[in-house]
């Protein structure tokens, strides 16, 4: 069976605690990660701080989450490693492709994501009508801009 996209690399790594300020210490004063925005989602409980490591098309986002309410959900402080993104080539494809194949998907369909890109997420848990999940972690799927595609996709 063809697959019709291609996995290219991380994207991004999100880490929740209940402060931000506390992970900030030790990724950016400590290691060094530099923050180039904010995220705040009502929607989504979460307050973020988007850092980064290397640059270009090699960027990895690490993203430092607090929850607006550590009452609500989604509780992004709950798992400290929040998800792990993947650079795709073809989102659309990937995620027609991998509904087919059984794969669940977290609710809210292809959406533009904090960093600008389109993204969606696969669900951590697979269901009776989905029998594929992510085996307990979250998975962000992010389409990939061309720059990416082209240094990462060989």
């Amino acid at each position: 069976m063809s697959r019709p996209f291609k996995v290219l690399g991380i994207q991004q790594i999100a880490i929740g605690g209940l402060s931000k300020e506390k992970l900030r210490t030790l990724w950016v004063d400590k290691l060094g990660l530099e923050v180039t925005g904010n995220f705040v989602s009502e929607r989504e409980n979460v307050d973020e701080d988007i850092c980064a490591m290397g640059t270009g098309v090699f960027k990895v986002e690490v993203d430092l989450m607090q929850p607006l309410d550590p009452d609500k959900k989604p509780a992004v402080h709950a798992t400290p490693l929040n998800h792990v993104g993947l650079w795709i080539d073809d989102l659309p494809k990937a995620v027609e492709w991998l509904t087919a194949q059984g794969v669940r998907f977290a609710p809210g369909g292809i959406r533009k994501g904090a960093a600008g890109y389109d993204i969606c997420f696969l669900h951590p848990k697979a269901s009776d009508e989905f029998p594929i999940g992510g085996e307990g972690v979250l998975i962000e799927l992010v389409q990939a801009p061309a720059e990416v595609i082209a240094a990462l996709g060989k």
